[in-house]
């Protein structure tokens, strides 16, 4: 199973000729095993473990938060390696001041969290999930009631064009013949230049335009609530929101507003405020047709190995690099 995990076609033989390396989280199997061969692993079941503030130089993890305070108790702390492109759990400003390393894996996960929104927004688009709840909860649903969207031509406005973005605008628009809008104040003008897209200068021109939005955005104090209930006053009231980014950019009050209200058509989200979503926080919304998940965008077997191989890879040719272990 793990014969093709070393790549440099050389190993270790003795813990003490290997990186010391602290695994707050298990990976996939081929990954543990990886981590194993090559690294003196510290492994969450290891008693160690707990011990990583005061002794860890390098951190293998995927969703743990690491405050300014664990950063300040972690003398030795040199690097940490994420599965995953989100830093948000991470103080990056404290690791910028002490020089740690933060080492993610952009675009590893573009193409299943593309397939995701794709999901959300069929299953909202055809009522998949209020539907699905008078059924679970004993009441026949006639398919005279079911009436939804097609996609078909439709526009996709997507807020971030990043690399998940770009999948998202290359499924939308080869499959459904979408016209895609996007925005991005960062990108250069040659982003998606193999993509025929429609690039807008200000968010306020898109809100309006989209039949389906889809975000692909960091979670910063600039998106924090970036969209609220005068953002979606503003769509259409056929209109989608999926959020497949991070919780919080989306004012969940506002929104289980506006659907009260009608102002949209429905909502999917892969990302909450608080994960896992639960029914007393969430009930509300989900009474309200919202398609909700547990924040699986990137767990598919293939993608938990191959996120988690090239963290553990860019770590590793971390410490060869720098000649520590």
């Amino acid at each position: 199973m793990t014969t093709d995990l070393v790549s440099n076609g050389s190993a270790a033989t003795s813990p003490t000729d290997k990186p010391t390396v602290y695994i707050l989280h298990e990976f996939h199997p081929d990954v543990m095993a990886f981590c194993r061969q090559v690294f003196n692993a510290i492994t969450p079941d290891h008693p160690e473990n707990s011990n990583w503030r005061q002794n860890a130089r390098y951190l293998l993890m995927r969703s743990s938060y690491i405050t300014a305070e664990d950063i300040n108790a972690a003398p030795n702390l040199l690097a940490i390696a994420k599965q995953g492109v989100g830093i948000d759990r991470i103080d990056a400003e404290a690791c910028k001041v002490r020089g740690i390393q933060i080492l993610n894996t952009p675009g590893v996960n573009a193409q299943p969290v593309a397939e995701l929104v794709l999901m959300l927004t069929l299953a909202v688009a055809r009522r998949a999930g209020s539907t699905l709840i008078k059924q679970s909860s004993g009441n026949l649903v006639s398919k005279e009631e079911c009436f939804g969207l097609t996609l078909q031509g439709k526009t996709i406005g997507i807020i971030g064009m990043g690399n998940i973005g770009k999948a998202v605008a290359r499924i939308f628009h080869g499959g459904f013949g979408a016209r895609i809008i996007a925005y991005n104040h960062s990108a250069p003008d040659s982003e998606w230049s193999g993509i025929p897209h429609t690039r807008v200068e200000h968010l306020e021109d898109i809100w309006s335009e989209a039949d389906v939005m889809s975000i692909h955005v960091p979670l910063t104090p600039k998106t924090r609530g970036l969209i609220s209930y005068p953002q979606l006053q503003s769509m259409k009231k056929t209109a989608i929101l999926i959020n497949t980014a991070r919780g919080g950019i989306i004012n969940e009050k506002d929104l289980e507003r506006a659907l009260s209200e009608g102002l949209i058509w429905g909502a999917g989200l892969d990302c909450h405020e608080e994960e896992p979503p639960s029914k007393e926080r969430y009930g509300a919304l989900w009474d309200l047709g919202v398609v909700s998940m547990p924040h699986i965008g990137a767990t598919t077997d293939e993608i938990q190995r191959l996120a988690g191989m090239t963290a553990a890879k860019r770590l590793l040719e971390f410490t060869q690099r720098t000649g520590t272990i």
